[in-house]
């Protein structure tokens, strides 16, 4: 009897072992656990740690309370400027509430997820291709701000929305890279037309430096056959100074050297042969002489310097010749001339006939 009674108490406590471990459950410190007695809550959310629940009558669910990683699949749209491209995105999301998460939705993952999607479209028809490229940011608050909006009566907490990618066509592609092109080659042609003009200025500065000091320009050649003669791979062709070429060639005419502008303004002026010479009054110039056979009076020639052939040249030394004079033709009939002249040579003569000194005839003395 006493033996029975031992192996019914045993029995009974071995049950009630069995029953209690059956009731017992452990909940991790990132869960959460939500009892279900007979179906309905019972009680408040059970925390991290050892707890009990009523076999067979209560219903223990955990739920993560970390950080969820839930990544959004690319969705095609077209933007605002009627531009059709593939975004995808990923959502950070955690549950704040694990009673709501559990009794407002059946499934808060795969229900965070499809309202995602769903407003990453209407963010892609709200927006520009050029907000979707550089300002992302905005677009970020947006989708978190519409995603977050129901999640809150699940139980769900949205951390943070991030937009991944933007897949174009690669026509649009191609032309955002000229366009890029274009307006880097827009900005180089600016940047360098500013830096001539920056080097014009300074240049024009150089060059004034440089007129008043003409030293500077040759210091300023031998500065750049400096520069070309670093090179090993050039051929240097040193220009021969123009100035020193100037100051031999006035050494050797016996010119006096080249004087600065500076100093030549500082010496005084030479009078000029205007200024040197005295004024003399105006002289009245004298009457014509009277002339004396073709000859001016007033030079008091001889008279071997008087016309003796009439033909106003004066025989100075007799190298003429006898004296000729025209010698008057017979008559009509002794010659061809209907004038009744014959035909003479420049001395007078006819020429039809050859005459001699001796039958020419003496010509008169000049008279007076």
């Amino acid at each position: 009897m006493v033996q029975e009674l031992i192996v019914a108490i045993t029995a009974a406590c071995s049950a009630s072992v069995i029953y209690v471990a059956a009731g017992a459950r452990v909940v991790k410190q990132y869960e959460r656990g939500v009892v279900f007695r007979l179906g309905r809550l019972a009680g408040e959310v059970r925390s991290p740690g050892f707890t009990m629940v009523v076999p067979f009558v209560d219903r223990l669910r955990k739920v993560n309370m970390q950080i969820v990683t839930l990544p959004i699949p690319a969705q095609e749209g077209i933007t605002r400027d009627n531009v059709t491209v593939r975004v995808d995105a990923v959502v950070y999301f955690k549950v704040v509430d694990a009673a709501n998460a559990i009794i407002q939705v059946e499934d808060y993952r795969f229900a965070v997820s499809q309202m995602a999607q769903t407003s990453l479209r209407s963010i892609i028809g709200k927006s520009d291709l050029d907000d979707l490229l550089s300002n992302r940011e905005k677009l970020n608050q947006g989708l978190e701000l519409m995603i977050d909006s129901p999640a809150i009566g699940w139980g769900v907490q949205i951390d943070r929305v991030e937009i991944k990618d933007v897949s174009l066509p690669e026509t649009m592609k191609r032309s955002m890279a000229r366009q890029a092109e274009a307006d880097r080659e827009r900005r180089a042609r600016i940047i360098n037309a500013d830096a001539e003009l920056q080097a014009s200025k300074k240049l024009a500065e150089a060059a004034g430096v440089m007129s008043e000091q003409p030293a500077a320009l040759q210091l300023r050649l031998l500065q750049t056959v400096v520069a070309v003669a670093a090179e090993k791979n050039s051929t240097l062709v040193l220009p021969f100074p123009v100035e020193l070429l100037r100051f031999l060639e006035r050494a050797q005419s016996g010119q006096p050297p080249v004087v600065a502008e500076s100093q030549r303004e500082r010496r005084p002026k030479a009078p000029s042969a205007e200024e040197r010479q005295p004024a003399v009054e105006p002289v009245e110039p004298p009457a014509p002489p009277g002339r004396i056979n073709g000859v001016p009076e007033a030079l008091g020639l001889p008279e071997a310097f008087a016309d003796t052939d009439g033909l106003g040249i004066p025989d100075t030394f007799g190298i003429l010749g006898e004296p000729r004079v025209p010698v008057e033709p017979e008559g009509p009939e002794d010659s061809g001339n209907p004038d009744g002249f014959g035909t003479v040579d420049a001395y007078g003569n006819d020429a039809d006939r050859s005459t001699t000194a001796a039958e020419r005839a003496e010509p008169e003395s000049p008279a007076g």
